[in-house]
């Protein structure tokens, strides 16, 4: 697993040692990012299922000035620090252990908003529409902010009306879908 592109290219990243993380695919990586392209801008991102910490080093790598890396998995936590420490910007990261409910109010509490959202939970939990609900309910998103959900089932976010669904993609079981918050 390697930083596709930016600042950080071809730096070797770690996996969770464990059958509970499923990292996303280089292939699936370089084209969520290639998707994110015209959106990319270089603020605040949050990456909520974090897992090794993969898409939080490939933001600050291709200019995010910050990124909230949030996991619960103990094992999890640990790669992403010792994965972040190879970037040799930590001040970039903030890395927190939490559950992902936890963390998005404690995020409102601190008057936290975030441009880019990474939602990558575990397929089993199908907890897309509710996190993305608490997001906007919470205020975490600033206006224009780009969600990216990766999951292997179809989302319906028919009932969010400043949410709008602005590219969907494939990739074998894996489905990744751009959304964006319109404030």
């Amino acid at each position: 697993m390697k930083v596709v592109s930016g600042k950080f290219r071809g730096l070797n990243l770690k996996a969770v040692p464990t059958n509970n993380t499923r990292p996303t695919s280089s292939k699936v990586k370089e084209a969520v990012f290639s998707m994110l392209s015209p959106y990319m801008v270089d603020g605040v991102a949050l990456d909520l299922f974090a897992g090794t910490g993969s898409l939080g080093i490939e933001a600050v790598s291709r200019g995010y000035e910050k990124v909230y890396l949030v996991d619960k998995a103990y094992k999890a936590i640990n790669t992403i620090k010792e994965n972040i420490e190879k970037t040799r910007e930590e001040d970039s990261f903030v890395v927190i252990k939490s559950a992902a409910t936890e963390a998005l109010k404690k995020f409102a509490e601190d008057g936290i908003k975030f441009d880019l959202v990474f939602l990558d939970p575990p397929y089993r939990m199908k907890i897309t529409e509710q996190i993305i609900k608490d997001l906007v309910e919470q205020d975490l998103l600033s206006s224009g902010a780009i969600i990216v959900d990766e999951t292997d089932y179809a989302v319906d976010l028919s009932d969010f009306e400043r949410i709008d669904l602005i590219k969907e993609k494939s990739y074998k079981d894996t489905r990744v879908a751009l959304y964006q918050f319109g404030g």
